[in-house]
C-alpha cells in the first residue's frame, strides 16, 4: 500500500474517529488556557501568615508549564491532523500524545500532593493544614486541578485513538497450527 493510499484510507475509513480526534484536541486548548489563567491569577493575602501565590510553589509552576505545552501541542496537532503529510505520520501523533499524557499525569500528581498537604498537613513533621487560612487559594487550585484532570482525560482518549491508528495498519501475527502445538 502506498503512502497516498494509507492517507486516503485513514481519512475516509474513520471520519467519526477523525472528528473525535480533532474535537478533543480543540477542546483541550481552552481547558488548558483556563487552567493556566486560574493558576496564575491565584493569590491570597493573610494578615498573620503573609501571602501565597502560584509562583511560591514549584509543583504549581510545573503544572502551568505543562498546561502551556499541552495547549500549544493541541493547537499544532489539531491543525496538523488536516495536513496530508502529517496524517501519514501516525506514529508521530502516537509518541507525542503519549509524552503529553505522561507530563499531564506527573504535573497533576505534583499539584495533588500540594493540595493534599494544604488541606491535611503532615503531623509527622509538624506541618499544619493551610487551607483554613488560605481557603480561596485552595478552592481555586482545586478547580484548576479539576480542569487539568479533564485535559488529562482528553489526552488519554487521544493516546488511545493515536495508538489505534498506528497499530491498525499492521496485520495481526499469523501462527500456524504447528506453532500453536509447540507452544502448548
Amino acid at each position: 500500500m502506498s503512502t497516498n493510499n494509507i492517507a486516503e484510507s485513514s481519512n475516509t475509513q474513520n471520519p467519526i474517529l477523525k472528528l473525535l480526534d480533532c474535537s478533543l484536541r480543540v477542546s483541550v486548548i481552552p481547558l488548558s488556557v483556563a487552567t493556566i489563567w486560574l493558576t496564575v491569577t491565584n493569590k491570597q493575602d493573610n494578615s498573620i501568615y503573609g501571602d501565597v501565590k502560584f509562583n511560591n510553589l514549584l509543583g504549581v509552576k510545573y503544572m502551568v508549564c505543562t498546561s502551556a505545552i499541552c495547549a500549544a501541542y493541541a493547537l499544532f496537532a489539531a491543525v496538523a491532523s488536516w495536513i496530508r503529510y502529517f496524517v501519514t505520520k501516525a506514529w508521530l501523533f502516537f509518541v507525542s500524545d503519549q509524552i503529553v499524557a505522561y507530563l499531564m499525569v506527573t504535573s497533576g500528581a505534583a499539584v495533588m500532593e500540594i493540595l493534599y498537604l494544604a488541606y491535611n498537613g503532615d503531623q509527622k513533621i509538624t506541618w499544619s493544614e493551610a487551607c483554613s487560612s488560605y481557603g480561596k487559594f485552595c478552592n481555586q487550585m482545586k478547580v484548576a486541578l479539576i480542569l487539568h484532570a479533564l485535559v488529562l482525560c482528553c489526552f488519554i482518549v487521544l493516546a488511545l485513538i493515536s495508538a489505534y491508528r498506528v497499530f491498525s495498519k499492521f496485520d495481526p501475527p499469523f501462527f500456524s497450527k504447528q506453532d500453536n502445538e509447540e507452544r502448548t
